[in-house]
Parts: C-alpha cells; sequence; structure tokens
C-alpha cells in the first residue's frame, strides 16, 4: 500500500516520505481498516519533529484520528465485522496516513451515522478532549463564564460547542480577523481577536470584574500568563496543550493567593485507567451531535498526497477547524 512514513525525525515537509509499505496485519484485539477520511492533528506536527509525549520507533506511519471501514478482524476483536465504518485513535507504526491503518478494537467506535467521512473523522479526539477537560477536570456549571483559547481551532472550536452545549456564557479567543466568524458561528457569544484587542481586559468588562470561572488553554505560554489575570476567584485553568511552543512555569504562589486551580489534560491516559469513563463520554457526544448541538468545524479536504502542506499550515496555527486528508 501507499503510505508517509518518517524515517528521520522534523518538520513535515522534511520529515515526511510517501512511499510503498507492507499493508498492516490484525493482531490479537485489533483491525485493519481502510482509511476513508484522515483528522490532522497538532500532535501529528509534534510527532514528526519527535517533540510529542509519545514516540513511536522509527520508521512509522503517523496520523493518530481516522474514519474507517474494517477490512479485517483479529482474535479477541469482538464487536466489529468487516464493512463496517468506524472512528477512533490508531495503533502506532501504521497510522492514519495511509490506505490502510491498524487500530485496536476496544478504543474504535461504530461512526455516529447523522456524520460523514470527513466529520467523522475529525470526532473523536477533539470532543473527547473537550468533554473531558471541561467535565471531568474543570466541572462547568451552567450559568458559568467559559473562555476558549485558539477557539476557531479543531480543539478550540469543539470547546466552544461544548461549552454552549452545557448552558456556559462563552468568550472565544482567536488569533485574526478572519477567525472571528468562524468562532462566531459556532455560538460563542463574545468573540476576541487577540490580535487587535486585549482579552483580559475583554474578559473583565464582561464579567463585570468577576473574571472567567474555566478558561480552556490549548495554547500555552504568554496566552496562559495573561489568562491568570482574569481567573475568576475558585477559578480553573485547564492546561490543554503548547501550541505556542513554550512550556510556561506556573507562579504556584500567585494561584494560591487568587485561589485558582491549574488542571493538567492529557486525554490519552483516560484511555489507558479510565476506559468506561470514554465510553461513557461517546454516548453523551453523539447524543450531542445527533441533537444538533456540536459538529466538526472542517477547514478543508485535501489529497493524502498534499498532507507536508496541510500540517505545516496546521502547526503554523493558519487553518480554522480541521484539515482533513482523503486516500
Amino acid at each position: 500500500m501507499k503510505a508517509w512514513q518518517i524515517a528521520e525525525l522534523g518538520d513535515p515537509v522534511d520529515a515526511l516520505r510517501w512511499t510503498d509499505v507492507d499493508d498492516p496485519v490484525a493482531g490479537p484485539g485489533q483491525l485493519v481498516v481502510r482509511v476513508r477520511a484522515a483528522a490532522a492533528n497538532f500532535p501529528d506536527v509534534l510527532m514528526c519533529r519527535g517533540e510529542y509525549q509519545v514516540r513511536p520507533e522509527l520508521p512509522f506511519t503517523p496520523g493518530v484520528e481516522l474514519c474507517g471501514e474494517v477490512v479485517a478482524v483479529g482474535a479477541d476483536a469482538g464487536g466489529f465485522r468487516t464493512g463496517d465504518r468506524i472512528i477512533g485513535v490508531t495503533t502506532m507504526p501504521h497510522g492514519a496516513f495511509a490506505e490502510f491503518a491498524l487500530v485496536r478494537a476496544a478504543e474504535v467506535f461504530v461512526a455516529p451515522g447523522i456524520l460523514e467521512d470527513a466529520q467523522a473523522a475529525a470526532f473523536h479526539i477533539g470532543y473527547q478532549t473537550g468533554w473531558f477537560g471541561l467535565h471531568h477536570r474543570a466541572a462547568l456549571q451552567r450559568g458559568e463564564t467559559l473562555v476558549v483559547h485558539a477557539a476557531a481551532g479543531g480543539v478550540g472550536s469543539a470547546a466552544v460547542q461544548l461549552g454552549k452545549a452545557a448552558g456556559a456564557r462563552v468568550i472565544a479567543v482567536v488569533g485574526g480577523p478572519d477567525k472571528v466568524a468562524i468562532a462566531r458561528s459556532q455560538g460563542a457569544d463574545v468573540v476576541v481577536d487577540r490580535t487587535a484587542e486585549d482579552f483580559v481586559a475583554v474578559v473583565r468588562a464582561v464579567t463585570d470584574g468577576h473574571g472567567a470561572d474555566v478558561i480552556y488553554d490549548p495554547v500555552g505560554g504568554e496566552t496562559y500568563t495573561r489568562s491568570t489575570k482574569c481567573i475568576a476567584f475558585d477559578g480553573r485553568i485547564v492546561v490543554v496543550g503548547f501550541a505556542a511552543g513554550v512550556v510556561q512555569a506556573p507562579a504556584l504562589n500567585h494561584a494560591l493567593v487568587k485561589n485558582y486551580s491549574i488542571l493538567g489534560l492529557h486525554w490519552g491516559l483516560y484511555r489507558q485507567h479510565r476506559h468506561r469513563a470514554v465510553l461513557e463520554a461517546h454516548g453523551a457526544l453523539t447524543e450531542l451531535v445527533d441533537q444538533g448541538l456540536i459538529s466538526p468545524v472542517i477547514d478543508s479536504m485535501i489529497p493524502l498526497v498534499e498532507l507536508p502542506e496541510g500540517l505545516t499550515r496546521l502547526g503554523a496555527g493558519a487553518t480554522v477547524g480541521r484539515v482533513i486528508l482523503l486516500p
């Protein structure tokens, strides 16, 4: 089959090679799927560079999330049969940026029928991350104020939609005038273009000085530091990632004096330690998508052979929603 492979680490445009590789084989508990659509995630960019917390052995095919059709079922992989359309995470080294990929049966789900392949491919990781960040970690309550950074991106737009579905007032922070309309279309009550306005001042003004009850931060760096200036008493800052490329060193004395919580979120660990919670979240998210309350935002759908350019745009923060790769 044809697949993108990484034999040496580096930026996507330098590290990725389009090549012929052997088809994956389903081992115990595994499924081989024909890739119908693959969603590009920021961790894919970091994996190319060797900067992600998961570092597959070289060479490997990246691509952590997909919508696929089951073509082979391994032993003890009950619950699925050939022809099933599934979504979920892949099993390295056979990631989603190929014609066929490998998944663990326990970590994939039947794709929601209401979603086409491109949207289904982008449904799992972003919304699971948002669900656990907002509900399990931050315990977001109806009527609270939620600030979402990078709100026009794949992870951020999912958090905006989930915040509104939970009954929160959502302040979306985006990086450029072209992204304002995207965040507003997802239901945000207030949209702040951080390149033109100070989001701290806006949050304070909108909340009459109370501040944000929950801040959802996939950016890190200076964005996190500024967020501590507008977090409410008893507020919660959810640290989702470091897209800015800077890992901040929180001032814990500030958290003590202002009485707010700093909450780390590594969604992948729930798959290992609380798998039942992941299953329950999928059920809740499927209900929300069936009700029309959430729906993945798609930046573009491009041929799989254009993956390096797509990941470069994603890494540069030039996308809105998800970039989808089509074999």
